[in-house]
């Protein structure tokens, strides 16, 4: 689905702050991008097998919307290449018209921790950070890296960890939010160890492919409740996250949850904390409210950013949410981006735009250190 945006009014007070950009999605110029960048084995086994991802389409997204690209209709560079494939033409398009001081790169396509064979899996990802640093990194100072890991195979997903550690510029660690499995069991603790250890915050991001259905009541019959469901899958891994304790075991682990928007979160602290006074002696693992967890140790990106009718109804949720746990993000160039000249009706106070709009990426992410 290619959607055309509306020309650019610009907010000149908006326009005046610094912003750190959350959300960009990097794209392959061409397969060649990751496949030169695999060992010989694996390049051989990118010609003959290809992805074989965890569902029924192997080369595609299941919904025809995702194709081509999932993109605005302007995001399409003019030498012909895909959205977000060409570095000078987002500076042009985002990083400068926006006055973006960071962004955060999330690759999505092709995802190696989607892939079924866990060794394929593996060097795509160290593949995709290679190709980060190579392509984008290198080039632009102001974009920052994610380091993407098998995550389905945590051995390997520390030693990429500790290989990418050392380059600065690498700012996180990402997981698909659909894993195999609830992301709190302790089959994956070894990689939130170590992204602990490395003082590295870990990032999921919406999406995902484990094969599974993508809702809680199994297989939907419209592209709007799949796109929907996302948010309730995030919350799921959430709560997992919470309830098995990854944060009592990990209290200096830093979680962003990224793409799921913010509306759902003052409810599910809620009832996990009304829920918590009544099961408590099933979790004697948790020593404090699960809100207390949320509250100290997982930050949200606003896209997309729920608008509600009532400008008012936003400023009570920032407020029950928390300025300080927000962090902006666009999903630039994606169809349902966030343009930070538009993002939030309700009127906000130079101190609070601060935070969501800069100052809380730059203290989580330590930017300036």
């Amino acid at each position: 689905m290619n959607v055309s945006v509306a020309p650019k009014s610009i907010d000149k007070t908006r326009a005046k702050t610094l912003i750190v950009d959350c959300d960009i999605h990097p794209t392959l110029k061409s397969p060649n991008d990751i496949r030169s960048r695999l060992p010989r084995r694996w390049q051989d086994h990118f010609d003959e097998y290809g992805s074989y991802l965890r569902q029924a389409f192997t080369g595609t997204q299941i919904y025809l919307r995702m194709q081509p690209m999932t993109s605005r209709e302007d995001a399409w560079p003019p030498n012909g290449g895909v959205p977000g494939s060409d570095l000078d033409f987002m500076r042009a398009q985002h990083l400068d018209a926006n006055n973006i001081e960071y962004g955060i790169l999330q690759p999505i396509t092709p995802a190696g921790f989607d892939q079924r064979n866990l060794g394929y899996g593996a060097a795509m990802c160290s593949a995709i950070n290679d190709w980060q640093a190579e392509c984008w990194l290198d080039h632009e100072p102001r974009l920052r890296g994610n380091i993407t890991v098998a995550q389905e195979d945590p051995a390997t997903a520390i030693k990429e960890i500790e290989r990418c550690a050392s380059d600065r510029r690498f700012v996180q660690v990402t997981f698909g939010a659909l894993a195999l499995e609830p992301v709190g069991r302790s089959r994956y603790w070894p990689i939130f160890e170590m992204a602990e250890r490395a003082g590295l915050p870990v990032a999921f991001h919406t999406g995902g492919v484990n094969g599974l259905p993508p809702s809680g009541v199994g297989w939907v019959s419209h592209y709007f409740e799949h796109h929907f469901s996302q948010v309730p899958a995030q919350a799921s891994q959430l709560v997992s996250l919470v309830l098995e304790g990854v944060f009592e075991k990990f209290p200096k682990l830093r979680v962003v949850m990224v793409e799921g928007g913010f509306g759902w979160v003052p409810s599910l602290c809620w009832r996990l904390d009304q829920h918590w006074e009544r099961l408590k002696s099933e979790v004697p693992h948790l020593t404090k409210p699960p809100s207390h967890y949320i509250k100290e140790q997982v930050w949200f990106t606003t896209q997309p950013v729920e608008e509600p009718t009532r400008p008012g109804d936003l400023r009570r949720l920032l407020e029950q949410v928390g300025y300080d746990r927000l962090l902006f993000s666009t999903d630039y160039p994606h169809h349902d981006s966030d343009d930070p000249n538009y993002a939030f009706r309700t009127k906000l106070s130079d101190e609070e735009k601060q935070m969501i709009f800069r100052t809380n990426a730059i203290n989580l992410y330590r930017l300036q250190s």
